[in-house]
């Protein structure tokens, strides 16, 4: 039986090999505002993995005045088209398509970064997200810009591109001009359909006759922005400018419902973890029996059988999964071959979307070298030789330590002292909030028994476990640290006892993230379950900042719904007993005023403490003495160290034996390591 998910598909010319599309996003992986090897690497291995097409450039700018927020790719230069060819001439060469979005971001941009040159938008609106106070577009800018978005087709016709994706959403210029809420003109781009739709039109009819009619040009298009006071774009109006459109000259829409100006509408449009999976789905069909021209669809559809259901129902014609190829760009290749289980899971925790904002480019939690294509392969590479190995510890960097030592060829036993695997990961999808983390644990433990890993759980190694091996990676993780070097920390409690259920405070709560991760507030979840009142204090600025936009979004409705203060910028300076109770003093750093809470418990979020007793009891036993050279792992090479000719094994610690950091760190820790043993 034919695959429906499989059959190829024609856009006008172009046929694609399946319906399975990696739809326009910014990975943030330019490197001067163009798609050199960094980027070119993350797409090839798409292509390489059986996608049909491929979209680079989410949001690439057409002028120079639409500045990059975060990373995007800048085609308004002729430096792009050399890049552009040798990018598409690779995805071409695995059997792929490629096209770019093209944008002009309007006023979803910042006015102080690069060439500081001011935002520009339809009305003079300022997009709350990045806070650009704008100037009004007056004709003569519409012009050029129409001219621009032309000329940035023609580059990418020129460079092998297969079509460009004109966007007309989140808050972008074009969707400026359509939507009522954004567009407060007089003159005649403003007020009516007609004149709404005037530069828009403009736009597409500039791009169609600078690039002719045999190349592919589509939109991305809100067809339901979900304003609730009807003053932006509703479903019947976005069909009529999607008509309207259609005769300009589009051949498909990518079609999306909502907006981006705050956190919460981005998280409802992309959605994260703990939301529903493929939520605008069905509406995407809607739409589809409505239009003329091809659709394609994206947002959390994350799994094969879904994207299936999509297109075999005639919900869509091309299924949008860019998370879930980042997680596994191997996903068409490994469903085609019968091997769908063994596709590694975007769990939607959203590190993708956050990271770009946090580290300055996209990153995958849990597949290490998507984004690190040029350093680190997407498929581990047999090793040379084969050897024994022991891994301690089943956390995510345990499990992915002996995932990869056995992909490599090498024998593996992993030792868990616990009964179940994935450390601080399991206890994290304890929350309901994140019980798709598992997913991260789950795969890995299922690619460790399909690759003959000896799993020793309820089983704590002791020195005496490490015999005949010729490699030791110790992944033992660590413990709550609550000695922040204040009095009184002894009589703090940390988070992993109020998340695990090993304490249910009944009185009053003080949580104090010294963190700024998800844990805190997965404490303070815990702790308005069973207690009084809860209270968040932090010395950062704002609470929880390295928790991204997306998944911040659902912590801080719950704050609000439990009224759960917060209280920032204040330090922890001391705890003391008064009688049953606890006096937590709290003092903003430098201030004269210190404050105290009275009460009845203290949670301490302050990361975790390796537990270097197995590692002291190895290191002399080891030929490296426990190094890991620096310069080695970030070449790709073996490890060098020999300090100790007469050891035993090589050892080597990972994640957070090594320090407190994330799930991300662990698994990367692991896979540079044992890439290369």
């Amino acid at each position: 039986m034919t695959d429906p998910l499989f059959t190829p598909f024609s856009l006008k010319h172009l046929i694609l090999r399946n319906r399975i599309v990696s739809t326009s996003h910014e990975p943030a992986f330019s490197e001067d505002g163009l798609p050199k090897d960094r980027y070119r690497a993350y797409h090839r291995e798409k292509a390489r993995g059986g996608v049909g097409l491929t979209m680079i450039g989410g949001s690439a700018v057409v002028s120079p005045d639409s500045t990059p927020p975060f990373g995007n790719l800048e085609l308004y230069r002729d430096e792009a088209v050399p890049w552009l060819t040798a990018l598409s001439e690779d995805v071409h060469s695995h059997g792929a398509a490629v096209m770019t979005q093209l944008t002009h971001m309007g006023h979803r941009t910042y006015n102080y970064t690069r060439d500081w040159i001011p935002a520009l938008s339809a009305s003079g609106t300022r997009e709350a997200a990045h806070r650009a106070f704008t100037r009004d577009a007056d004709t003569r800018d519409l012009a050029r810009i129409a001219r621009d978005f032309a000329e940035a087709a023609l580059r990418c016709r020129a460079g092998g591109l297969d079509g460009v994706e004109i966007s007309a959403y989140a808050g972008h210029l074009i969707e400026e001009f359509l939507c009522p809420a954004l567009n407060h003109r007089h003159d005649e781009y403003g007020g009516s359909l007609e004149n709404r739709l005037r530069f828009p039109l403009e736009v597409v009819a500039a791009v169609r006759a600078a690039v002719g009619s045999d190349f592919v040009v589509g939109m991305r298009m809100s067809f339901d922005d979900g304003r609730p006071d009807g003053t932006g774009v509703g479903p019947d109006e976005a069909i009529r400018m999607a008509a309207e459109f259609t005769k300009a000259g589009i051949d498909f829409f990518s079609v999306v419902r909502g907006r981006a100006d705050t956190d919460v509408e981005l998280a409802r449009m992309i959605p994260p973890m703990f939301t529903p999976a493929s939520p605008q789905l069905e509406f995407a069909g809607w739409v589809k029996q409505r239009i003329d021209v091809p659709v394609m669809h994206a947002a959390r559809i994350s799994d094969v059988a879904t994207a299936r259901h999509a297109v075999a129902d005639g919900l869509i014609d091309l299924v949008g999964m860019v998370r879930a190829l980042m997680a596994d760009p191997d996903l068409p290749r490994k469903e085609q071959a019968g091997e769908g289980d063994r596709v590694r899971p975007c769990v939607g925790a959203s590190v993708c979307l956050d990271t770009i904002y946090t580290s300055g480019s996209s990153t995958c939690i849990h597949n290490p070298a998507t984004g690190r294509e040029l350093q680190l392969p997407q498929r581990v590479p047999p090793a040379p030789a084969p050897k024994r190995c022991a891994v301690v510890g089943g956390g995510p960097a345990g499990l992915e330590a002996a995932r990869v030592l056995a992909e490599r060829g090498h024998t593996v036993t992993l030792y868990e002292a616990n009964a179940t695997f994935g450390g601080q990961v399991a206890l994290a999808a304890v929350s309901e909030r994140r019980r798709d983390l598992i997913g991260i644990v789950d795969w890995r433990v299922a690619e460790c028994r399909r690759l003959g890993v000896t799993l020793r759980r309820n089983h704590y190694a002791g020195a005496g476990d490490i015999g005949d091996v010729d490699v030791v990676v110790l992944a033992t993780g660590g413990v709550p640290n609550t000695a922040i070097g204040v009095p009184g920390d002894t009589l703090a409690v940390d988070g992993w006892d109020l998340v695990g259920g090993g304490v249910r405070p009944s009185g009053d709560v003080l949580v104090y993230d010294d963190h700024g991760g998800h844990e805190a507030l997965d404490a303070v979840e815990a702790a308005t379950r069973s207690a009084r009142h809860v209270e968040y204090v932090t010395p950062e600025r704002g609470v929880a900042p390295d928790v991204g936009a997306s998944p911040g979004v659902g912590y801080f409705q719950m704050l609000a719904d439990h009224d759960v203060p917060t209280t920032v910028l204040h330090r922890l300076i001391g705890i003391e007993r008064r009688g049953s109770r606890l006096a937590a003093r709290l003092q903003v750093e430098g201030a004269k005023t210190v404050t105290e809470r009275l009460v009845d418990t203290v949670v301490v979020e302050h990361g975790t403490v390796p537990d270097p007793e197995l590692f002291v009891a190895l290191v002399d036993r080891s030929v490296n003495l426990g190094e890991i050279v620096v310069p080695d792992l970030l070449a790709g090479r073996p490890q060098s160290a020999r300090h100790n000719p007469g050891g035993e094994f090589e050892l080597y610690r990972v994640g957070d034996a090594v320090a407190s950091r994330n799930i991300h760190a662990a698994i990367l820790d692991s896979y540079r390591l044992c890439i290369t043993i």
